[in-house]
């Protein structure tokens, strides 16, 4: 059950429509795939995965039975896969938010649940950080050895109090985004609310109607005040649109994994300029009114 009727406008819709993904025993090669694709979805932030990049042997002990779904999450979050798209390129304080989020499926819910973790990476390493998520008896509750981790503050079933229901939308963009293609970058999102021990606002996904929440800026915080190429005079509200860039890719362009690039435009000039963002090479993060 939905935790909101608004979650339709939180992008939480899909996941509330939907029962947890289970192994079932005797279950068929088509469900073990079923599995592994929720795996993948969920625990690499619905990342992009090349057919190169699967973890082959692993989904053989899956399918075959030698692996219990448990496990193969723990391996996939210990995998050099893992490590590249998240712990290399992150900020500490960023990789333990991801990392509750990839695991138990939920925000931090205070300052000493990062420091704790944060302490025992620093001390005993990444793999020794990765099993106290999972061999905890939160883990065994809410997911077992069957079940794959997905986003349980989103519901109602969990009891999950009213602050891990609005962090988790400082960690989740909407059920289309990536964790790597976020144009809030590599920065914690709730290092400072955690500090500090308050409550944020929800953090309206990237697409909603940012009308009763809050918006997560850039990570240099550049959204432009002129519309692209128009005069200012049309900047007439509720008829211009901002468009968020996650990256650029075209040859020519250099090779960056966030442009943090805005553009604002009116609706006349909208599909135009989606199609002259895609000729680039650029991908977009959000489509919003401006």
């Amino acid at each position: 059950m939905a935790i909101t009727v608004a979650a339709a406008r939180l992008g939480a819709a899909p996941f509330a429509e939907q029962s947890p993904v289970e192994l079932r025993p005797n279950s068929s090669i088509g469900d073990a795939q079923a599995v592994i694709y929720a795996v993948y979805r969920h625990v690499l932030g619905n990342d992009y995965l090349m057919q190169s990049e699967r973890l082959i042997e692993l989904e053989s002990l899956l399918t075959s039975g030698a692996l219990t779904v448990r496990d193969f999450v723990r391996a996939v979050a210990k995998s050099s896969l893992y490590k590249t798209k998240f712990l290399y390129p992150h900020f500490q304080t960023r990789v333990i938010e991801l990392n509750f989020k990839h695991l138990l499926g939920r925000a931090p819910y205070s300052e000493a649940e990062v420091i704790e973790h944060l302490d025992r990476y620093e001390n005993e390493g990444f793999d020794a950080d990765i099993d106290s998520y999972i061999d905890t008896a939160e883990y065994e509750s809410a997911f077992g050895d069957n079940i794959v981790p997905y986003y349980r503050s989103l519901n109602t079933r969990t009891g999950q109090t009213t602050a891990g229901f609005t962090r988790i939308f400082n960690l989740y963009r909407g059920y289309a985004n990536s964790d790597r293609s976020q144009i809030a970058g590599k920065k914690s999102r709730l290092a400072t609310e955690l500090a500090m021990g308050s409550i944020s606002p929800v953090a309206l996904p990237s697409g909603a109607d940012k009308s009763g929440g809050t918006y997560l800026n850039s990570e240099k915080a550049n959204t432009p005040t002129r519309v692209f190429g128009r005069p200012q005079s049309t900047q007439a509200r509720g008829s211009l649109y901002r468009i968020e860039i996650a990256g650029i890719s075209q040859p020519g362009y250099p090779r960056v994994r966030r442009s943090n690039r805005t553009y604002v435009v009116p609706y006349e000039d909208l599909s135009k300029t989606l199609q002259k963002i895609n000729k680039t090479g650029g991908r977009v993060a959000s489509i919003s009114r401006a």
